[in-house]
């Protein structure tokens, strides 16, 4: 039996069957999502409430100032997220990738938009039923508000980058960021996929693109990351690279 979403972008969205078979309980985002909270016997439940969305690469699913009238919980791909002025300049906000819930907020619209940089896929809830969710189930309502105050965190050492680091120490920031948010994913690893281009790293971080390139370049230079290819960066001395992002070298 399928469920229909109604949103009013469907023209690259492939609206998935749920399954006889928990899909919750398959999920590769499962154990460090806002869904672990909720214990496997509900898993039944939280599926039941879902709609699961595959978003194709370059389509925005959120539209800064629509109303906020659904949830989205990334389990596959990149989104980025990013704010618009009248006069159409871009400013990147952030990368949410698997594990990341997309939608909290005290308005009753978006304050921001988000856009799939590479095929991604999300459960939507619509506010209703997670309303009923968190009523039923304490715990996630108890993980929501974790997620709340990290993003907090999060936001203030954003602020800190951009108003006191300089390029080298952003750009380092922002491969220790990346590394750490795919451990949850990939466990112990020291290779970052980098599925946004070097414009929106540029955005993300307040710098030109060519600064971005000189630094990366320079990075390779003292042999402390390789890149096999654009989308990819290996890491060879995690230790310093933190060090430059903390201030320290």
């Amino acid at each position: 039996m399928f469920k229909v979403d109604n949103m009013h972008r469907p023209r690259s969205i492939l609206l998935l069957p749920q399954h006889e078979h928990d899909p919750c309980s398959s999920c590769a985002a499962r154990g460090y999502s806002v869904c672990s909270a909720i214990d496997d016997k509900d898993l039944g439940r939280l599926a039941a409430t879902a709609i699961v969305r595959d978003i194709a690469k370059g389509e925005t699913f959120i539209e800064e100032g629509d109303s906020a009238s659904d949830f989205f919980n990334v389990t596959r791909g990149t989104v980025k997220l990013y704010k618009l002025l009248p006069d159409g300049r871009q400013q990147v906000t952030g990368f949410a990738g698997a594990g990341h819930f997309l939608g909290l907020a005290v308005s009753n619209t978006y304050a921001f938009s988000a856009e799939a940089i590479e095929p991604t896929r999300v459960c939507r809830f619509s506010r209703p039923k997670l309303r009923e969710l968190l009523h039923d189930f304490p715990a996630l309502e108890e993980r929501l508000l974790q997620t709340a105050c990290n993003e907090l965190v999060a936001a203030q050492e954003q602020m800190l980058l951009l108003g006191r680091k300089t390029a080298r120490e952003r750009v380092a920031s922002f491969l220790v960021n990346r590394l750490e948010t795919a451990m949850p994913c990939a466990g112990p690893t020291d290779s970052v996929a980098l599925p946004m281009t070097r414009s929106e790293i540029a955005d993300y971080l307040g710098l030109t693109i060519e600064t971005v390139s000189r630094t990366f370049s320079r990075f390779k230079a003292e042999k402390r990351i390789t890149t096999p290819s654009n989308a990819e960066v290996v890491i060879l001395d995690r230790p310093w690279l933190s060090g430059v992002a903390a201030g320290l070298q």
